[in-house]
């Protein structure tokens, strides 16, 4: 069974996507819809490996079959959001597990 792929991004980065956004928003007045995304499918599994990759830990999964209505893959098509608003996503997949981590690690 493959585990659901998904587009993962840094918060960091979405953020600026939204800021990159107003910008256009400012300048053009015109509402439109835009994919912040990497553009890059990431299943469950790899995303749960990379994890404990970047951070040294070991996380306890279990694989079970995929919930109703779950699309087996999902990322976003940037191309609207490269070519318009001038934005990209920046960070990797290993700085968004480890800047995930540390943020949990310091609410502690």
């Amino acid at each position: 069974m493959l585990s659901s792929i998904r587009d993962y991004i840094h918060v960091m980065d979405l953020a600026e996507g939204h800021l990159a956004a107003l910008d256009y928003l400012g300048q053009n007045q015109q509402l439109l819809t835009v994919n912040l995304g990497t553009g890059n499918g990431v299943s469950v599994l790899e995303m749960i490996k990379a994890f404990e990759k970047s951070n040294g830990v070991k996380v306890p999964y279990r694989i079970t079959a995929r919930r109703p209505g779950d699309i087996a893959a999902a990322w976003a098509d940037t191309s609207l959001a490269n070519n318009l608003l001038g934005w990209r996503s920046k960070l990797a997949l290993a700085d968004m597990c480890r800047d995930t981590w540390n943020w949990q690690q310091a609410q502690r």
